[in-house]
């Protein structure tokens, strides 16, 4: 029984964009494990960007600096 956690910032994303991950990992973990997909569990976790580090500054400081995860 696959068990998968994501850990993202909550930084916006849509009810939308979780069932695309939801979806798109429990297809994945299908395909290449061939496992049964209503045994896998897959469990998104929110993290507030205050509670988030990066290269020693919390992830709230980088965006304000203006770095951000977006593709260029």
């Amino acid at each position: 029984m696959p068990f998968v956690t994501i850990e993202l910032t909550r930084e916006g994303v849509t009810r939308e964009q979780k069932q695309e991950l939801i979806k798109g990992v429990t297809d994945l973990i299908t395909e290449v494990l061939n496992k049964d997909p209503h045994l896998t569990h897959i469990a998104i976790h929110e993290i507030d960007t205050d509670n988030w580090g990066y290269a020693g500054e919390q992830i709230s400081v980088l965006r304000e600096k203006g770095i951000t995860a977006d593709k260029k």
